[in-house]
């Protein structure tokens, strides 16, 4: 049996550490259980990641937002029809329907060194909070570098691999699918980037690399640029991405500025 005396309130010890971590740490206790305080912050936490799941995707305001900077925009939706297929059938998130396939198809683009794709994921608060404050960032460096982009995509009922499609279809020799990330219990709201290069249907996991966390409390936008572009510039001059393209951008000079 457990004699342990409750502690609704953590020592000035655990205090201090939890004051340095998102994690759920010196919770207290009260009997066998929680505490008031702690169990309900967790309910709401678990509240908001099942929301940021399930919420609609406004891929309209982003598109208006997108143009609004003169950036060429093009919304598209996977074969998952609504959101409940789309968690139950992760495979249909990963190919485009045909009317988002001829839409691509449609725009003849020339080939281009990167394609950007804005994606809901798991989260669509992820996707619309933090990715075009990204994209805008590291599109800015590469004009500079004399890179082309294609137009930039934002897809709906999208799963990382849809993004092979898409690269494919824009003749891009690089793709960068910015999704929103499964939500945890501290972080309903957490971008992820993966990055494929020479983009076709087929590609695995294997053949990406990710820079996740992208948030407030997490990785900065400008944070994400750098580590994006750095990623970028080595992935085409060495012709690949994936578990042979190491991130050593923290070794270099920032290719973003810290407070951009």
């Amino acid at each position: 049996m457990d004699d342990a005396p409750d502690t609704p309130i953590p020592g000035a010890a655990w205090l201090a550490l939890k004051a340095r971590t998102a994690a759920r740490i010196a919770l207290g206790r009260s009997g066998g259980s929680l505490p008031t305080r702690p169990l309900l912050d967790f309910q709401l936490a678990h509240a908001r990641a099942r929301d940021a799941v399930h919420a609609p995707f406004d891929s309209g305001s982003l598109a208006l937002q997108a143009a609004q900077s003169d950036v060429p925009v093009t919304c598209v939706q996977s074969r998952a029809t609504d959101r409940t297929t789309y968690l139950q059938r992760p495979d249909l998130g990963r190919r485009l329907d045909s009317p988002s396939r001829e839409r691509l198809a449609a725009l003849h683009a020339q080939p281009a060194d990167v394609a950007f794709v804005i994606a809901d994921g798991l989260s669509t608060r992820a996707a619309e909070r933090h990715a075009l404050p990204v994209v805008a960032l590291a599109s800015t460096v590469l004009a500079s570098w004399g890179w082309t982009m294609a137009p930039l995509i934002i897809a709906t009922q999208s799963r990382v691999a849809l993004g092979d499609e898409i690269g494919a279809l824009l003749n891009a020799g690089l793709v960068a699918m910015l999704i929103g990330e499964r939500p945890g219990l501290s972080a309903d709201d957490s971008l992820g980037i993966y990055l494929t290069h020479a983009p076709s249907i087929g590609r695995t996991d294997t053949e990406r690399n990710c820079i996740s966390n992208i948030r407030p409390g997490g990785l900065t936008y400008a944070e994400a640029a750098h580590k994006l572009l750095y990623l970028l510039r080595e992935a085409r001059a060495g012709g690949l991405t994936g578990v042979a393209l190491k991130d050593d951008s923290d070794r270099v000079m920032r290719l973003v500025g810290p407070d951009a």
